[in-house]
Formats: C-alpha cells, structure tokens, sequence
C-alpha cells in the first residue's frame, strides 16, 4: 500500500469534519442577519415593545406607533409598497428622513413611515427637551405625534445618528 494514499476510513471522517465545518459556518452566518448597515459602537436599539427613555419638558399629544400591517400594501402599477398619503406625513427610506424639513400649524398630527429593512427611530434631537421619542420602527411600521406648540424640532434616528430633520412648527 502506498504510504501517501489515505484509507477510506480516514476520508471518510475528513469528509465528515469537513461537512460540520461547513454547516456550522452557514449556521453563524444565518445568525448574523442580513443587515448590510452594521450599528454603530454604543447605539441603542430597543426590542419588542421597549422604548428609549423620553426627554424631559415635551409638550404635544404624545406619540404613537403602530405596528406593520400583516399583508403590506401595493401600489397597483408598480407592485412596490405605497407611501404614506397624508400630507404631513415623513418617510424614512434610503436611511433618510423625506421630507427632511416640513412646516406644519399647531395642533397638526405628523406621521413618520420606515420603508427601510433597517429599523430607524423619530428622536429629539438630544439636549433639546423635544417631544418626539419613537421605538425602534421595523420596516412598515409608523410613529405619529401631535404638534400642540410653535417651535422648531430637530430630530434625528438614535441607531443611524447621520439621520437628521427637522419639523417647524407655525402658530
């Protein structure tokens, strides 16, 4: 017997090893999700039904969020997920807020969309005792908040800081 050739026991264990190598390797990618966009060191992310603590002195109706439709809707000449048809309506796409100034009177509700694979949040910008203070938003998901005082509010997405905008409000 060749000193160089292997048994078939031995090729069959280092198929075997071979073969759970590879299928751990897929288990640990699997895991990792499929997020392009890492977070940020430090970022917070809250996870089902958990805010981020809010800021003091707000002032407004309070926000809220609703969850994402169990059958998303469509547009039906495109076939892609229709946008938000309210006027004072923002939404989050391509990791930015659209519009990224708007000027709303007191009293108006201002609803913010995630249409991203990522999760976003609507936050006060820190600092400015602002009102809005979102969860994390999945994709389809909605944040809404009642202007009730005249101001500037500057907000910006706590996992994606470089996400900024602002709402102006008039009396």
């Amino acid at each position: 017997m060749n000193a160089n050739s292997s048994s078939p026991l031995r090729r069959s264990r280092t198929a075997c090893l071979a073969a759970v190598a590879v299928a751990g390797a897929l288990g640990l990618l699997s895991a990792c999700g499929g997020s392009s966009h890492p977070k940020p060191v430090g970022a917070l992310s809250p996870g089902p039904s958990q805010t981020l603590p809010g800021m003091p002195g707000a002032s407004g109706t309070g926000g809220t969020v609703t969850p994402p439709a169990a059958t998303p809707s469509t547009s039906p000449t495109s076939g892609q997920p229709t946008a938000p048809a309210a006027p004072n309506a923002v939404t989050i796409k391509n990791f930015a807020f659209s519009p990224a100034k708007m000027t709303v009177k007191v009293g108006t509700k201002v609803t913010w969309t995630n249409t991203d694979p990522d999760t976003h949040t609507v936050t006060s910008k820190q600092g400015s005792g602002g009102p809005l203070k979102s969860p994390g938003l999945a994709t389809k998901a909605t944040y809404s908040y009642t202007f009730t005082k005249p101001g500037t509010y500057a907000y910006y997405c706590t996992i994606h800081p470089f996400m900024t905008a602002t709402v102006e409000v008039t009396p």
